[in-house]
């Protein structure tokens, strides 16, 4: 089904030009020649962008446009005007248009400005339906996700929660195992337990003995009064062991044990202590050649492959990307007091073609990045990472020149982040510039730019040629 677009214009030649253009595209086109007719076809057809004049008869462009806004809150507007009025059109963006283009653009701008607000407008409905979805469908508080290998993730929480056999949850670093394990703990019937977890991975060797049991006082140097440990301060509740494959062996053995009677010692202590606790599991190793290594007891890999949860890492499960970023958008709104609604067409691209080594979590760090950096309401190509702008089939070589010079610049005195965003911005308009062979209107669209006009702004304020 073509998409349609409605010009409202009064000129007699102009809109019916842009009309056979866009018609050209594969797109339906309409065409008013004042405000009241505009608003009729706007009652009385299905559209998806307006291409509004702001000099018209009888109603103006931005009394339009406040009606439009009335009518339909989410349509798509862009301002058709001249030098003149450039700060009515300013105006008109306060009101909610997208965009604007100057008279006298060409037909190859008029389409770029087009594709962009259509998509920027389909963008912003799927994320208004995927925190829909996140609200009313997603019955798991912790979890987020809507792709079939996520789904299958759900299915094998909601199964095994409501019983107490332990888990394992496999997955690589950063794809949410403690979330998951939240997940089974809140749909469990501890959820009115208390929930603590351990990194085997973050502490050292010597010291989990007395992070799980605890000690007395006097079992050590250090010891100077008793100590619960978390297998105590999990009472009732549950235990998350998190990177259990690099726990030492001989501490596995204790914990085999502990699994096994349900009790335990704090150190130094000789008054047994009874476990009432639900422990889980995870690790980001091969288990199965640890166990063959000799790294890892078989026994104690038994216990807890009752129920494996395998996590799929993020770039196979490209489908909750976004899903993802609007979460974290929402969280850093809060945090950081932002109203940032959107991400950019070429942005949205950049995030689904990167492979996210990182997974989740470094997800979360390119969003906060990127908001920090952004001063608008949008997140556009230029807020993203190096890395990650170089993975999605750019040429990053002509992007890296100055890049980590500047970036790792230890300044004598205090630095602005918009001092810093300045030097990026004038980088990334160069790079752009140079991958596009000054095609700047490849550049444009290279950098997620609405229009031209803001290259050139661009290229006038950093006295690029």
């Amino acid at each position: 089904m073509s998409l349609g677009i409605l010009i409202i214009d009064d000129e007699p030649y102009l809109p019916h030009q842009f009309a056979r253009f866009l018609k050209q595209q594969g797109y339906d086109v309409f065409t008013a020649a004042d405000g009241e007719a505009g608003l009729a076809e706007l009652h009385h057809r299905t559209l998806d962008l307006v291409l509004l004049d702001l000099r018209l008869p009888r109603l103006s462009g931005l009394e339009v446009l406040s009606q439009i806004r009335k009518f339909d809150a989410d349509i798509p507007v862009v301002i058709l005007t001249a030098y003149g009025d450039v700060q009515t059109a300013v105006e008109a963006m306060k009101l909610g248009a997208v965009d604007y283009l100057l008279k006298g653009f060409d037909l190859a701008e008029l389409l770029l400005v087009v594709q962009r607000a259509l998509e920027t407008s389909a963008m912003s409905r799927e994320l208004r339906q995927l925190r829909k979805e996140r609200s009313d469908n997603y019955h798991f508080k912790y979890l987020v996700g809507h792709s079939e290998r996520m789904r299958e993730v759900f299915d094998l929480v909601a199964r095994v929660a409501p019983s107490d056999a332990s888990v394992l949850i496999i997955g690589e670093s950063g794809t949410g195992k403690e979330v998951v394990a939240h997940a089974i703990h809140e749909q469990s019937a501890r959820s009115t337990g208390p929930f603590h977890a351990l990194n085997c991975a973050a502490i050292a060797s010597n010291l989990i003995e007395s992070e799980l049991f605890g000690y007395e006082p006097y079992a050590f140097t250090d010891a100077k009064q008793q100590k619960r440990g978390l297998l105590e301060l999990a009472e009732g509740g549950t235990l998350f062991l998190d990177e259990i494959g690099e726990m030492p062996l001989d501490m596995q053995a204790k914990l085999l044990r502990v699994l096994e009677t349900r009790s335990f010692f704090r150190l130094g202590g000789n008054k047994e202590v009874n476990l009432n606790v639900r422990v889980l599991a995870a690790t980001n190793r091969d288990l199965d050649k640890a166990r063959a290594e000799g790294s890892f007891r078989s026994d104690l890999y038994f216990r807890f492959a009752v129920f494996i949860i395998p996590l799929p890492p993020l770039r196979e499960r490209p489908g909750d990307i976004l899903l993802f970023a609007s979460r974290f958008i929402d969280e850093f709104n809060k945090a950081m007091g932002r109203n940032v609604s959107r991400i950019s067409p070429e942005a949205q691209r950049l995030l689904l073609a990167y492979r996210w080594p990182g997974n989740i979590r470094e997800l979360k760090n390119v969003i906060e990045r990127a908001m920090i950096l952004s001063s608008s309401d949008q997140l556009l190509p230029l807020h993203l990472p190096q890395e990650t702008v170089g993975q999605a089939d750019i040429n990053a070589e002509s992007w890296n020149d100055p890049w980590e010079q500047w970036l790792n610049l230890r300044p004598v005195g205090p630095v602005s982040l918009e001092v810093i965003n300045a030097r990026l911005e004038k980088h990334l308009v160069r790079g752009a510039l140079e991958m596009a062979k000054h095609n700047r209107l490849q550049a444009t669209e290279l950098l997620g730019l609405a229009k031209v006009d803001q290259l050139r702004y661009l290229m006038k304020k950093y006295d690029i040629d």
